[in-house]
């Protein structure tokens, strides 16, 4: 899946990531409002402003980005409709030829991790059936529990050609409370980084690893160590614009070749609509708001690609 993550990113020239994290704060009153009157103010009528919210952004913006990453918690609060609502969104963007990253987060062991696994990547056996639950391309993990918790996703990554991408050092401002502590004379973050590579050898592609890495964008400076340490790993970069992180700090995230990471943006993409730049567009117009700011954000960042 990484040779397909790789191959969109160069066919839109858009390393970009939308991430679909919709909460109800977001979603116009005409969504709502329809959804509502249909299955009555309830996790169904929820569930439903939900996915017709995001089924109207990713119409309008499927032909500009590589990828999507849903995060699955904005769908879990609204129990069983929601995640009826997130697997519809994962089959949705897979039949536009979006790969779908699965902002999961995940992290177990033994059985417990390789049934997350199988949840998210893989197949399960129903009777004679062989079936697949949620269907994501790759899934987040948190690496906490060590190589027992990391091993049964990459087992699942090797059987269906799916990848992860491992928290590494996350764009939260509390995260130096444990990640920056240094242990053996290196902080941690870099310490997890080096067991990424370890992983990243064991599953790789044709040039990059099935196994990438989470970085957030606030920390640019521990970025470009970690895109050392993690040479041939993706990094999903998280935490640009709202978070505050800025193209030009990314750029240190890219190898040479101009691969190398793909950087997501959330609700300054979903939820454009709300900003000043684009409230000319209103709330009817909500998706156009959203293409414009996938624009804008792809400008953003290959501006910053090539003035480097």
């Amino acid at each position: 899946m990484i040779q397909k993550l790789i191959a969109n990113i160069r066919k839109t020239n858009a390393p970009i990531v939308v991430g679909l994290d919709p909460m109800m704060g977001f979603i116009p009153e005409h969504i709502t409002k329809k959804a509502f009157d249909q299955c009555g103010e309830t996790l169904e009528g929820a569930a439903e402003a939900v996915w017709q919210y995001n089924k109207e952004i990713v119409d309008a913006i499927y032909d500009l980005i590589p990828a999507v990453k849903p995060q699955i918690a904005m769908y879990e609060q609204f129990g069983i409709p929601g995640l009826m609502a997130f697997k519809k969104t994962v089959d949705y963007c897979k039949e536009k030829g979006l790969v779908v990253i699965g902002d999961v987060k995940r992290g177990d062991i033994g059985s417990t991790s390789a049934a997350y696994a199988t949840a998210h990547l893989g197949k399960v056996k129903v009777g004679n059936q062989v079936l697949t639950p949620f269907g994501e391309d790759f899934a987040t993990v948190n690496p906490y529990l060590g190589t027992d918790g990391i091993k049964p996703f990459i087992d699942v990554c090797k059987e269906e050609k799916k990848g992860l991408f491992i928290l590494v050092k996350t764009s939260n401002p509390s995260s130096g409370e444990f990640q920056d502590r240094i242990v053996d004379g290196k902080p941690l973050y870099e310490l997890v980084g080096e067991k990424v590579a370890e992983w990243a050898d064991s599953c790789m592609g044709e040039d990059y690893s099935y196994i990438g890495a989470v970085v957030g964008a606030t920390y640019p400076e521990m970025g470009k160590v970690l895109r050392k340490v993690m040479p041939k790993s993706f990094i999903l970069v998280p935490g640009y614009g709202a978070q505050g992180g800025k193209a030009a700090d990314l750029v240190h995230y890219f190898n040479e070749d101009g691969l190398g990471a793909i950087v997501n943006s959330s609700r300054g993409i979903i939820a454009a609509y709300k900003q000043e730049k684009y409230a000319a567009f209103g709330p009817e117009n909500f998706a156009g708001a959203s293409r414009q700011a996938v624009i804008d954000m792809i400008e953003d960042i290959n501006g910053a690609l090539q003035s480097r």
